[in-house]
């Protein structure tokens, strides 16, 4: 794919952060947009952001662990637009908790969200992307993706399993040279709600002393703002790349990964040590 100009782009999770962004990029280069949200008010803001373009946007309320739904909006899509050439599986959400209090209906949420919706998102527009003879799943993996933190275990575990997935996808791709390609994205702390909407297990925050602390410290963290790792990724996208990096903060672990792929985690406890003996 060497332009986005006439293009159709299906984006999960638009109504906010790196969705919104992709959508506002995207249409400034010619490209006609399905746009999908849980949040409706978030998908209304994105359209008020739109107004004054000249391409075709569709929205649609969508909760990407339904199977059926995503598969409807697919159908959907090609329906209204006639074509559809990318599937951004963006949608995510984040748990705070300890392995031992996470619940089970805790860890079925964060991962029918962010690895079954990016199953979903995938399967079902894969069809529709071979039948152009040209088309690109991007699917969103995170930092955490390539590095595991304490307290992040449920959303670790849901990262490696989207770039597990979209790995495998790619070179399934390739060996078809069927003119479809996989990116899977590691952003960094990109400016965004994530955090703030996270949900916080009640037995885990109790033994923290304050989770409300925790999550404005991650907050600090994020830096980025979402127009510039949205731009990354569409770079990467017209590289046909097969992995992107977004942010200082993912290429430099993802380095001491490589250098330390069991020491990595002894440096993180370290310096989680270290940073609460400073907080006392």
């Amino acid at each position: 794919m060497k332009t986005f100009h006439q293009k159709v782009a299906a984006i999960t999770g638009a109504g906010s952060g790196i969705g919104q962004q992709l959508a506002l990029l995207l249409a400034q280069q010619g490209c006609h947009l399905a746009l999908s949200d849980v949040n409706e008010q978030g998908l209304c803001q994105t359209l008020e952001l739109l107004k004054g373009t000249t391409v075709r946007v569709t929205r649609h309320t969508l909760d990407v662990a339904d199977r059926a739904a995503v598969y409807a909006w697919a159908e959907q899509v090609v329906r209204e637009h006639g074509a559809v050439h990318m599937i951004f599986n963006n949608a995510g959400v984040a748990l705070a908790s300890s392995v031992e209090a996470a619940s089970t209906e805790e860890l079925e949420w964060i991962f029918g969200i962010n690895f079954w919706g990016v199953v979903h998102g995938s399967q079902a527009f894969l069809p529709y992307l071979k039948q152009q003879g040209e088309g690109h799943i991007i699917n969103l993996s995170s930092l955490f993706g390539l590095t595991a933190q304490p307290s992040q275990s449920a959303y670790n575990a849901s990262k490696f399993a989207v770039r597990g997935f979209t790995e495998s996808l790619r070179q399934e791709l390739d060996l078809e040279n069927c003119g479809v390609s996989a990116l899977c994205v590691h952003p960094g702390g990109i400016r965004t709600n994530i955090a703030n909407a996270a949900r916080v297990n009640a037995e885990w925050a109790a033994q923290q002393n304050g989770a409300d602390d925790s999550v404005q410290d991650f907050n600090r963290f994020l830096r980025m703002p979402a127009q510039q790792a949205a731009q990354q990724i569409l770079n990467a996208v017209l590289k046909n790349r097969r992995r992107v990096l977004i942010g200082k903060d993912a290429k430099l672990l993802d380095i001491i990964q490589r250098l330390f792929p069991a020491g990595y985690q002894q440096l993180f406890v370290w310096l989680i040590r270290l940073s609460r003996r400073g907080e006392k």
